[in-house]
């Protein structure tokens, strides 16, 4: 059992090796600070090459389903309110203004919405539809997504699971695959006390700085707590917030409601120039 713990020691040390300390982003009002744990062996241009290439796979896709921006009116909508959220970015990253940035929607039942690196972004109209959401709802699924961009989240994410696969195969060449048993347990409790919370982590990260997004682009604060009600109606049935990668819905916005007195005042006066909500 000693050499079994060593073996497991050894792969948390060889998992946070190869990796930098940094901070993608500025604090903003909402003061984001966490150190993020990226791979040298990942870059920000590699990730946001492969979402481009994504992103039109999956324009390609849903235009020749005929699912691409078929509503004109909702498309005009999201888009108004990006033109809005996506000038607020140079708060926490002057260079996100000069990204290749993308709007649009496409017809799916699905409740979800995602920006991809490099700032492209994609509204599956369900979730508008079917949760009857009100601008500033919308505003505040945008501002979130547009965060995990910011923060790069699917970099230290990939960054993330590469360490480890890579600390996984090096360890089990070096022990001619005695131990691989062990390691898969390991692989298991790292999933469960490491990938799955930090997964958690960038949900509430997304969530703060989202919301502060939002309020810069004068878009009601408030709304981020009607639209967590309405996803917990739509949710019901839900795996347990301990064995997800989100949290669960009273624990939004509970913390939601602990950062709206930050971004009130960036809500008021933006109110005044795009008229308050």
């Amino acid at each position: 059992m000693k050499r079994q713990l060593t073996v497991i020691a050894a792969a948390a040390v060889v998992l946070l090796g190869g990796c930098q300390q940094v901070n993608t982003t500025g604090t903003g009002a909402t003061n984001i600070t966490r150190k993020q744990s990226m791979s040298m062996l990942v870059s920000e241009q590699q990730v946001v090459q492969m979402s481009a290439q994504s992103y039109v796979d999956t324009l390609n896709k849903a235009k020749s389903g005929g699912k691409l921006n078929t509503d004109a009116a909702m498309t005009r909508r999201v888009r108004a309110i990006s033109d809005r959220i996506i000038p607020q970015t140079a708060v926490f990253r002057p260079d996100a203004l000069k990204w290749q940035w993308e709007v649009n929607v496409e017809q799916s039942k699905e409740l979800n919405a995602y920006c991809m690196a490099g700032g492209k972004i994609m509204f599956y109209s369900g979730i508008i539809t079917q949760l009857k959401l009100s601008d500033d709802e919308i505003a505040q699924i945008m501002g979130h997504e547009i965060a995990h961009a910011l923060r790069e989240h699917a970099r230290e994410r990939m960054s993330s699971e590469y360490n480890k696969q890579l600390a996984m195969q090096g360890l089990s060449l070096l022990t001619g695959g005695k131990y691989d048993g062990v390691l898969g347990m390991a692989d298991q409790l790292v999933a469960v006390g490491y990938s799955l919370p930090n997964s958690r982590e960038h949900e509430s990260e997304a969530d703060v700085m989202g919301l502060e997004l939002a309020a810069r682009a004068g878009y009601n604060p408030q709304a981020s707590v009607t639209l967590w009600q309405k996803m917990a109606a739509a949710s019901q049935g839900g795996s347990p917030e301990f064995l997800s990668t989100h949290p669960s819905s009273n624990t939004r916005i509970r913390d939601l409601q602990a950062q709206i007195p930050k971004v009130e005042p960036l809500y008021l006066a933006a109110a005044k120039q795009y008229g308050k909500r």
